[in-house]
């Protein structure tokens, strides 16, 4: 008799799992049957390795996920089995109440005494009995809302109730995006017309910083922006409304309410979890704008001749307080990257690596030049206003810079020369030895030895004498630096400082002349240096022909 028992309780369990099962006797019977000697036959395990999950769904809502095999049978299978049950009860109409009978390995779910699927603790996330136990509570629950809505599908009332209510959000949708089309037009044209009455605050000495047509086109730009993310959620709400009101759709509105409110919910959540990382990180930076504006402060001071330094001449302290508020900011970065949001991401970290990537690969020659342009700083080899000749190129330094040097030529021309250029060419500075502002002036003759020396000295005087913009104080030098097989060689130099500005080219072209013309003056020739023997005639230009035509003189000029 009791293997009788037994048989008739593993003939329940078999039918059902099987495709084939029927309700019977040996349903009923099984259904009040002790289940702890049956339990050990019921969840035999499946075959190794990992399963595809059987999902149950029916009216698109997901009852259970079963994940491990019964009676060899996959999960796969055995959710299909399971849907084809639960709706064959659907049909068949009754009470459809839901109930769960908790088994030694295991739980049933069963519709009106009738079983729909087991759930074994290969089916739990926990893969124990208790989650199983669990799990088979909140299929439960959720097979009893689809038997809910499975019967709110055949409710005239219910389909009309839901129809309403679609067709009103409908109207309030349309009448949200009508309300939205007025004001995006009413906040345009309040813009433009803020835009065109201060358009003249968008001027700095008269020139235009930003053009008004692209700050219109921004405006409306910006406004279509924000006027399609309201009317795209304003859709999207009445989408997930109007498919939440009927049964078979109302997962699928559920689902969207859940992905919206999840997304807000990780948004204010992810600002919240942010705010003592924010917090500590506009700590750091307001430290380092309190430092840095105290370097600033006591730099300019420094600068001004305010407060003198042993170490640091007034000169460099400006580009001295650049590189110490820099490299207080970048400390301050470093300390802050921590607690910046997004830091310990993985897109933050990979975009690190390219930036590292990049300036390692791509600026040496940049740090180069930057190391380039300190030396130069702090070494003062020239100044900003000073004439220099570096690698054969001669002008007034407008711009000492970090990467490079600018100098402007006495012909007009612009030239820029790489730091590295600079620091590796001999440069010659004719502006840091003079008396106050000015530059060095200075050229060199060759005459023969019948000349007196004395002669040419006072002649080289007179010449610069009579140059504008050469000074008398101090006084020209005549130097003889060289005594050649024949002729001595005479370098004037003297210091210039024009009455206007001018380059030195043009001073230069004054000394020339009137160098020329004090040695015709006084007939002293300029033969050098290629001397060969004494001409028969004195090769002087007389003051008679000075002004040979086409030339003209000055008053004749003038005129």
């Amino acid at each position: 008799m009791a293997l009788i028992w037994r048989l008739s309780v593993w003939a329940w369990l078999c039918l059902a799992v099987l495709p084939a099962w029927s309700q019977g006797a040996a349903s009923a019977a099984a259904a009040s049957a002790p289940v702890s000697e049956l339990a050990a036959l019921a969840a035999q395990p499946g075959p190794p390795g990992v399963q595809a999950l059987g999902r149950v769904v029916v009216m698109n809502r997901e009852v259970v996920t079963l994940r491990g095999s019964l009676f060899g049978i996959p999960a796969q299978t055995r959710a299909t089995e399971s849907e084809a049950r639960i709706r064959k009860a659907l049909r068949s109409g009754g009470p459809l109440a839901v109930d769960t009978l908790d088994i030694a390995e295991g739980a049933l779910v069963r519709v009106d005494g009738a079983l729909m699927f087991a759930v074994t603790p290969d089916d739990s996330e926990e893969r124990t009995l208790a989650g199983a136990q669990a799990t088979a509570k909140v299929a439960a629950s959720v097979l009893q809302r689809v038997i809910d809505e499975s019967r709110e599908s055949r409710d005239l009332k219910s389909l009309l109730i839901a129809t309403l209510v679609t067709l009103g959000t409908g109207a309030l949708m349309l009448l949200l995006m009508w309300l939205l089309r007025r004001t995006r037009r009413r906040v345009q044209a309040w813009l433009a017309g803020q835009t065109l009455a201060h358009a003249d605050r968008l001027r700095v000495g008269g020139v235009e910083l930003v053009r008004r047509e692209g700050v219109l086109r921004f405006e409306q730009w910006l406004l279509n922006v924000v006027f399609w993310s309201l009317a795209l959620l304003v859709v999207y709400e009445w989408l997930s409304i109007s498919l939440a009101q009927f049964p078979f759709t109302r997962p699928w509105g559920e689902q969207l309410n859940g992905f919206l409110l999840g997304l807000l919910t990780r948004f204010v959540l992810g600002i919240v979890h942010a705010v003592p990382d924010l917090l500590a990180a506009a700590l750091i930076f307001w430290l380092a704008w309190l430092l840095t504006g105290v370097l600033r402060r006591f730099f300019a001071k420094v600068g001004a001749g305010q407060v003198r330094l042993s170490w640091l001449d007034a000169d460099v302290a400006a580009i001295t307080s650049k590189l110490c508020v820099g490299a207080v900011w970048l400390f301050a970065l470093a300390m802050a990257y921590p607690y910046l949001p997004g830091s310990d991401t993985e897109a933050f970290k990979g975009l690190s690596v390219l930036i590292g990537l990049m300036l390692s690969l791509g600026a040496s020659n940049l740090v180069g030049q930057l190391a380039s342009g300190l030396i130069l700083t702090y070494t003062r080899t020239f100044h900003n206003g000073e004439y220099v000749r570096v690698d054969g190129h001669e002008g007034t330094v407008i711009n000492l810079g970090a990467f490079t040097t600018r100098i402007r030529t006495g012909m007009g021309q612009e030239l820029t020369i790489s730091n590295s250029q600079v620091l590796g060419a001999v440069t010659h500075n004719y502006s840091r030895t003079v008396k106050g502002k000015g530059f060095i002036v200075d050229t060199t003759v060759t005459i023969g030895y019948d000349t007196p020396w004395r002669q040419v000295n006072a002649m080289l005087i007179e010449a610069a004498r009579r140059t504008p913009g050469v000074l008398t104080d101090p006084a020209p030098h005549v130097f003889q630096v060289a005594l050649s097989d024949f002729y001595p060689e005479y370098r004037l130099v003297c210091q210039a400082v024009p009455d206007q500005p001018r380059p030195r080219a043009e001073v230069m072209n004054q000394l020339h002349a009137n160098v020329q013309d004090v040695f015709n003056e006084h007939g002293v020739q300029i033969m050098s240096p290629h001397y060969l023997g004494d001409p028969a005639e004195a090769k002087i230009v007389p003051p008679a022909r000075w002004y040979a035509a086409p030339a003209r003189p000055p008053a004749a000029a003038a005129e």
